[in-house]
């Protein structure tokens, strides 16, 4: 039997994520933001949460262990080297933890490809921004292409520098070689390169993601058919993603997409943050639509 009152969740990490993320929970009538934790108490983005009516707390994953209430879901909105410690902190409360970090430690998913998967597993990833933004499309043209996988596959990921917070930057290796993985793991194509550019242009460029791939015979109108097929699964939930360029030229096909974020408490370039974190309430109600009453029980590892 479904839950009927609102799920549980809380934001660990005060940065640019963590705060757009509080307003997408907000939003959703599934969830209930109980708490947003921070390094510090002098944290600008704990200022923030509390004006928008959220419980805050300082001391980082520590603030989530000794709370009197748990939890149900935990969104870790840190860096990827501090994720594994965090979901060796929360494991023994049985709380789904949704990373949002390149970490690597949990399960891949992309809500458009696997999404059902995120049911499945205590410990969600979700690659990085440039993952959720590309792997649907790359996912259907290695589909597309089967028995024959594309031959070579490029990401290469634009965002604004003024989008792109601390602990992002921190994790720019390991968020390039999580999109790498999982761009094999979700198309099963060996050759695989992803690039990051941070744009410092003025004024701020839009969120955009370059695909090309290296397929041999490829139709253009059929793949442009597949790619605006994957793009409109991805606009239920990030209703700013749009296919901006869809070429076939000789062997490489070519797709470039945009994200304009929704502006609410980020601005409209900042599509980065917008599609990670639609992505991340999705699987947050999805888990709340599924999870069973209190005394119910479910097998998840």
């Amino acid at each position: 039997m479904p839950r009927s009152e609102p799920l549980r969740v809380a934001v660990l990490g005060a940065g640019l994520i963590g705060i757009d993320l509080v307003t997408k929970i907000q939003r959703s009538p599934a969830l209930s933001c109980e708490l947003v934790v921070g390094r510090t108490e002098e944290t600008r983005g704990l200022r923030h949460a509390a004006a928008l009516g959220c419980a805050t707390a300082a001391g980082g994953v520590d603030a989530l262990v000794a709370g009197r209430e748990p939890v149900d879901v935990v969104f870790d909105a840190t860096n990827a080297t501090a994720h594994a410690e965090h979901w060796a902190r929360l494991q023994p409360l049985g709380t789904l933890l949704v990373d949002l970090t390149p970490s690597r430690v949990g399960h891949m998913v992309v809500p458009t490809v696997n999404g059902a998967d995120a049911l499945l597993h205590r410990n969600v990833n979700l690659v990085s921004c440039g993952g959720q933004a590309s792997v649907p499309v790359l996912h259907a043209l290695a589909r597309l292409c089967r028995p024959r996988y594309p031959e070579y596959v490029e990401v290469v990921t634009t965002a604004a520098s003024v989008s792109v917070g601390r602990a992002t930057r921190l994790n720019l290796d390991e968020y390039i070689a999580t999109t790498e993985t999982a761009v094999r793991t979700f198309t099963g194509v060996a050759d695989v390169k992803a690039i990051v550019n941070l744009s410092p242009a003025r004024p701020p460029a839009p969120f955009r993601v370059a695909m090309s791939l290296v397929v041999p015979g490829a139709d253009e109108d059929t793949v442009a058919a597949h790619v605006e097929a994957a793009a409109a699964e991805v606009r239920r939930h990030t209703p700013g993603y749009r296919v901006t360029a869809c070429t076939v030229t000789d062997e490489r096909i070519f797709v470039a997409v945009e994200v304009t974020a929704a502006g609410d408490r980020i601005p409209r370039y900042a599509g980065n943050l917008d599609i990670i974190n639609a992505a991340a309430v999705l699987i947050a109600e999805r888990y709340a639509a599924r999870r069973p009453l209190a005394g119910a029980t479910e097998e998840l590892s």
